[in-house]
């Protein structure tokens, strides 16, 4: 009998210590040209980057992942899709969360602005971060915030926060996530965003609607090499 008590609870400790974590995956869906920010080009030169942040039981970051897309000529009424753009993972740390966060920008600079989006494509995969090696403050609220510090940690400095003298954030969203369930065998579910960005630029008005979507499941993923 203790035989047989000594294997089940081997058992049951394997099958806890293997229990996939709960991953959330980050997919743009589409970005509709309501109105143009432009009015005399009738064109608005776009980008978009979005990230994935984890924070652990003490808010502390512990993994980013990053992406980007653009620089794309828009016109008025316009609806393009995301079919074929490369999703952002991580996993949601136990007791701690994920925040995912999406910026809009209007580009000045197209040559510029196309070598930062090929950086951030560049990193490939989701980045550990150490504790206690990138200190940021507890007050990271806004989509701003949280990208940069993704991109930060990622090793590509303050680039992002540099650029915005020249190029105008039209909108930003973010999306907090938490492991809530107490069940490992839970199905997957997806919480759809959608995110409508508008306002005034000197005498042009503008408005954009974004949606993506965060799928949450139990995988395992591999951090990005050689980091």
């Amino acid at each position: 009998m203790k035989l047989v008590s000594c294997l089940l609870c081997a058992l049951l400790v394997s099958a806890c210590s293997s229990q996939k974590p709960l991953t959330a995956e980050m997919r743009l869906n589409s970005l509709k040209a309501v109105n143009l920010e432009e009015t005399i080009s009738r064109k608005d030169e776009l980008m978009m980057t979005w990230s994935l942040t984890a924070f652990d039981s003490k808010n502390r970051l512990v993994g980013v992942a990053s992406s980007a897309w653009g620089v794309e000529k828009v016109k008025k009424g316009a609806t393009l899709s995301f079919d074929n753009q490369a999703t952002v993972q991580l996993a949601i740390p136990k007791g701690g969360k994920v925040v995912a966060s999406l910026l809009l920008i209007e580009v000045d600079d197209y040559t510029e602005a196309q070598q930062f989006i090929k950086r951030i494509r560049d990193i490939n995969g989701w980045i550990q971060v150490p504790v206690g090696f990138f200190e940021i403050g507890a007050d990271l609220l806004t989509p701003l915030k949280y990208v940069t510090t993704a991109l930060a940690a990622a090793g590509m400095g303050i680039q992002l926060t540099d650029r915005l003298d020249k190029d105008d954030i039209l909108g930003q969203s973010s999306v907090e996530l938490r492991d809530t369930s107490q069940d490992p065998k839970k199905k997957e579910s997806v919480v759809h965003v959608p995110a409508r960005f508008s306002g005034r630029h000197l005498r042009d008005s503008f408005e954009y609607e974004v949606e993506y979507d965060i799928q949450l499941k139990r995988m395992k993923i591999k951090p990005a090499p050689g980091r």
